[in-house]
């Protein structure tokens, strides 16, 4: 591994895999979360004071953006049209984001479990424009499993 002890990971070296399959064309990977209840439980001790425990709770469900070139992916593009048509037993599936190190070995892995499209929004049309056309697809998950 290229990484020496207190280096951080860079911005830009990144991927995402569908099921095991590499998303070709990626340009952004963005909001990432996850969030749990948290449960407070305030309880009186033996000498009469307040002792305020926290507990972690139910955890909800998380979601990331992707922005991708817009590209000729039939697996892409039959993934987000199963989410969107609502065909969810093919829809449903693990997902991992993949930081890697400047020699582009798999350092953390971020596993999104049962993920599936919930947005698409295609980037503008404009006529006499010179830009990439994107994809920004918003992908939710059930579970997060940080390696």
């Amino acid at each position: 591994m290229s990484l020496m002890q207190g280096d951080s990971l860079t911005a830009h070296n990144f991927g995402l895999q569908i099921d095991g399959v590499m998303v070709e064309y990626l340009a952004e990977v963005s909001g990432l979360t996850i969030e749990q209840d948290v449960i407070v439980s305030p309880q009186n001790t033996a000498q009469g004071k307040i002792d305020i425990n926290i507990l972690p709770g139910v955890q909800k469900n998380g979601q990331c953006t992707v922005v991708r070139g817009m590209t000729q992916s039939n697996s892409f593009t039959q993934w987000i049209n199963d989410s969107i048509n609502g065909r969810m037993s093919t829809a449903r599936k693990n997902a991992t984001i993949i930081l890697m190190d400047y020699e582009d070995n798999p350092v953390k892995r971020y596993n999104l479990r049962n993920a599936w499209c919930s947005k698409i929004d295609a980037s503008s049309l404009k006529a006499g424009e010179a830009a990439v056309l994107t994809e920004t697809v918003t992908i939710v998950f059930e579970e997060l499993v940080i390696e």
